[in-house]
């Protein structure tokens, strides 16, 4: 007799299937019957843990969001080395940076599910929460708005993620080519945003 499986296991199944479906074909192109079939369970149970789709999806980000604010840890005494951490994470991850994008180009982030927190507007509050404070404590410059330095940011970490085609093959060579696009980006941030002095 086969062993059974617990609820635990097959649901942590589900949302690695939907992570990888999630990332390769976004939200629209995801089937619910190819992440029951990776994750060797029927539609119906993935339907019994989400009520739907989109459910999975967000909480499919809301993991991938948590791992990378643990990952990167933002400091705002020290946003360019942020920025680079953020940077190794997308260079590394490249598929994890497409599925939060997914998100960003296909959910309405007004249309939730009632109970269901956005976890890109979390995600972010908390970030813009931390750069009001450093501004209160005069570690960045005020005249700064809080979401134009996150979003400043985001966007100078992840300008490489998805740019793969204007890297070098040779793997010496790619390995040097993302240690100078790092450093531009940190070089960038330093401009932008200098620690206190």
């Amino acid at each position: 007799m086969p062993p059974k499986t617990s609820p635990e296991a097959t649901r942590d199944r589900i949302l690695a299937a939907a992570r990888s479906e999630f990332a390769r074909y976004g939200i629209a192109g995801a089937r619910i019957d190819r992440i029951a079939k990776d994750a060797r369970t029927s539609k119906e149970r993935v339907y019994a843990y989400f009520t739907s789709k989109e459910a999975l999806y967000r909480h499919v980000t809301g993991q991938e969001l948590t791992a990378i604010v643990e990952a990167t840890a933002m400091d705002p005494a020290d946003l360019p080395g942020y920025a680079g951490r953020l940077h190794d994470y997308y260079a590394a991850h490249p598929e994890r940076y497409r599925l939060v994008q997914w998100g960003r180009l296909e959910l309405d982030p007004d249309n939730t599910d009632p109970g269901v927190e956005d976890p890109i507007r979390a995600t972010m509050a908390g970030k813009l929460e931390r750069l009001r404070q450093a501004q209160r404590d005069g570690m960045l410059d005020r005249s700064w708005d809080p979401i134009d330095i996150l979003v400043l940011l985001n966007q100078i970490a992840s300008a490489w993620a998805g740019q793969a085609a204007l890297a070098p093959d040779d793997p010496d060579a790619f390995d040097a080519f993302m240690r100078d696009r790092r450093a531009a980006v940190v070089a960038a941030v330093a401009r932008l945003f200098p620690a206190p002095s």
